[in-house]
């Protein structure tokens, strides 16, 4: 349902003029196709984990789940559904169906930028920074936050990994550790496929077989870094993305 907007407090629906205003919380963001979504178990375990963490206490699932449910209503297979859990006069939990997006299959440009978030394992509202920083990062497709000696630690809305040498090569640096980055770590750990840390630069990027992006829109890959042209090859990829792509989606 292309242009859906709408917004639940508390597990109830809410007028097309609400404006939030709350600035101190956190919030998860989710593709829902056919009323699933990929890895919702995490999804609540992040809502959860962060909610103890800056309020002491954590909204229960089931509320969460109830807002969800109720923001798709009985007429939404399809979205892009954020969840907030804010603190106001209390602590709320909001939710928020947008039209679902799904990732680019064109290789990305991305550009790096010394920035380094506070609080960098929750996902806190209060995203000026990173719109800023991808304004600047203007005729790239994502900013890569670095410290100021140029170490990676994530993308301005993504996280970034490697292929190469039959490993896959994360960065060794504080990062959120998005949902679709979790349930790749966790596949490949069921392989057996060797994983790693490691402090990486821009630089470095060119040694890898690939480059690549997540959030929760999927995988894509990077095609170039501050305008040096990276190696894109296409049968890492390919088998990177049959692991995501196998996936299962939990219903909602």
């Amino acid at each position: 349902m292309i242009g859906i907007r709408r917004t639940v407090i508390d597990g109830e629906v809410v007028g097309p003029g609400f404006v939030m205003s709350a600035t101190y919380g956190h919030f998860t963001a989710m593709q829902v196709r056919n009323r699933r979504v990929r890895g919702l178990g995490p999804h609540l375990a992040r809502l959860e984990a962060a909610s103890r963490e800056l309020f002491g206490a954590a909204p229960d699932a089931e509320l969460i789940l109830g807002s969800i449910r109720t923001l798709l209503g009985e007429d939404i297979r399809d979205a892009s559904v954020r969840v907030y859990v804010l603190a106001e006069d209390r602590v709320r939990v909001v939710a928020m169906a947008g039209p679902p997006v799904d990732v680019s299959g064109t290789p990305q440009s991305v550009r790096t930028v010394v920035y380094q978030r506070f609080l960098p394992h929750i996902k806190h509202v209060g995203g000026f920074p990173q719109v800023y920083l991808r304004q600047q990062a203007a005729g790239f497709d994502e900013a890569l936050l670095t410290t100021e000696d140029g170490l990676i630690s994530e993308g301005a809305i993504t996280n970034l990994g490697c292929i190469g040498g039959g490993r896959v090569v994360w960065p060794d640096a504080p990062m959120l550790r998005g949902i679709t980055m979790r349930l790749i770590q966790e596949t490949l750990e069921r392989e057996g496929v060797p994983q790693e840390h490691r402090p990486l630069r821009a630089a470095d990027l060119t040694g890898y077989d690939t480059v690549f992006l997540t959030n929760s829109r999927g995988i894509t890959q990077v095609g170039s870094v501050d305008g040096l042209p990276l190696d894109a090859q296409a049968a890492p990829m390919r088998w990177l993305l049959d692991r995501y792509e196998a996936i299962p989606w939990d219903e909602v």
